[in-house]
């Protein structure tokens, strides 16, 4: 039997999370040669971890020396390997100036991406600035809003290559703290949902968000006394909490090119409550454009076309 053929990468790729951690192993001109995953994201780790686990990830590859890694996500945080200060918008969104790890063995050259800020609104974000970055190398000369749904969604206003003001939204966050939290987590079991359902509890809330929290307890109430499934209850709640979001940033989409970026189940949710307002969402794959990032930043650093 063939062994398969050794990987040699010019350069390493690291997406850097809270909870995972993704590296690939990538040639001078964006190819990936190879992918491996720890479940060591930033959360887990001292500051003197990252190293190592980086190392004992990457081992089966034969890597130059020195080999350059470039790092976006939270390994970048204040709580992460190093500090890779924000920078405050507007500002481009390809990042030509990572920031440098010290205190690394001399043949490994590991770069932070920097996240970005606002102060007023006061606002922040990590990671995303690399999927926005690599969403316009993938499509030049796009000029409008980006949505990147998930625990805290961004909706990014983007002109000329620069990010010029965005806002978050916790609505990831909160359909888990309500279906795991509160009452409603008795009738909210599966995964399932109904489309259908969903799509009138968007729209129900996006023209009257005033009335969200007596609509969320009648979800309780309508297992209770009408046997209603929890797969409509999950879908009206889904609905419900995306349909304040967009209510909230309404300024943002309305009569605006938008594209999501994401994972494809959570995107198409978002494309359809979107698609009963009148706009035409494309959507993006998340894991795509942060390599496109990611490229383009060490691009950028080593000035390689």
């Amino acid at each position: 039997m063939s062994q398969a053929a050794p990987i040699s990468p010019d350069w390493i790729a690291v997406d850097w999370g809270t909870s995972n951690l993704r590296a690939f192993a990538m040639d001078a001109g964006g190819t990936v040669l190879g992918e491996a995953t720890s479940d060591k994201g930033m959360s887990s780790l001292a500051p003197n971890e990252f190293e190592p686990v980086l190392r004992a990830l990457i081992a089966d590859w034969t890597v130059p020396n020195p080999c350059t890694v470039i790092a976006c996500g939270m390994v970048g945080s204040r709580q992460g390997w190093q500090e890779a200060p924000y920078r405050g918008v507007p500002c481009s969104a390809k990042s030509d100036a990572p920031v440098r790890v010290s205190n690394v063995g001399d043949d490994l050259h590991v770069w932070l991406i920097s996240g970005i800020k606002q102060p007023d609104p006061a606002d922040v974000m990590r990671g995303e600035e690399t999927q926005i970055a690599g969403f316009l190398a993938l499509n030049p000369d796009w000029d409008g809003v980006l949505c990147l749904p998930g625990t805290h969604c961004k909706w990014v206003h983007v002109s000329a290559g620069e990010i010029v003001s965005f806002r978050t939204f916790m609505t990831g966050e909160l359909f888990d703290a309500i279906s795991t939290g509160t009452v409603l987590r008795h009738s909210l079991n599966g995964t399932d949902m109904d489309e259908s359902a969903f799509l009138n509890a968007a729209s129900e809330t996006l023209s009257r968000p005033e009335k969200f929290t007596t609509n969320l307890f009648s979800l309780r109430a309508a297992d209770l006394l009408n046997g209603q499934s929890a797969a409509t209850a999950r879908a009206k709640l889904s609905g419900a909490l995306i349909g304040m979001e967009l209510a909230a940033a309404k300024p943002y989409w309305l009569g605006q090119n938008v594209a999501l970026i994401g994972s494809s189940t959570l995107c198409t949710l978002y494309q359809q409550a979107l698609a009963q307002q009148g706009v035409d969402a494309t959507l993006s794959d998340a894991a795509s454009v942060t390599r496109a990032g990611l490229c383009a930043t060490y691009k950028a650093l080593t000035g390689k076309s």
